[in-house]
């Protein structure tokens, strides 16, 4: 399968093929495969160490979190992979799933980059 890039416009991973062109079905947002993507805003997102993150990137938390709702916390030492930056929201810089959490956003600052 080929991996597909997220939309410029609205980040959405949901971007399909039909054609030559990328479709983003969120916000219909249309470009072509073979051009350069330019986003509107380059985000630079650092953990705790000071390495810059990008998409896609595996990372482990380095404290435990505490999660409302759940009976435990998350971790220290808790494996993520393939997480998402997006746009900071109350200061949760990144898009993540955790089994046995689900779907959650994190600050950048609770985690550090693994090195592959």
């Amino acid at each position: 399968m080929e991996y597909l890039p997220n939309c410029p416009k609205c980040s959405s991973s949901y971007a399909y093929e039909d054609g030559s062109l990328l479709i983003c079905p969120e916000c219909g947002h249309e470009w072509a495969k073979d051009e350069p993507v330019e986003t509107e805003a380059t985000i630079t997102i650092k953990d705790a160490h000071g390495n810059i993150l990008n998409d896609g990137d595996s990372v482990t938390v380095i404290k435990d979190i505490k999660v409302k709702g759940a009976s435990n916390p998350i971790k220290a030492g808790t494996k993520i992979k393939g997480i998402r930056l997006i746009e900071p929201v109350n200061g949760h810089n990144l898009d993540v799933n955790i089994k046995g959490f689900g779907d959650m956003l994190l600050k950048s600052e609770l985690v550090k980059k693994c090195q592959e």
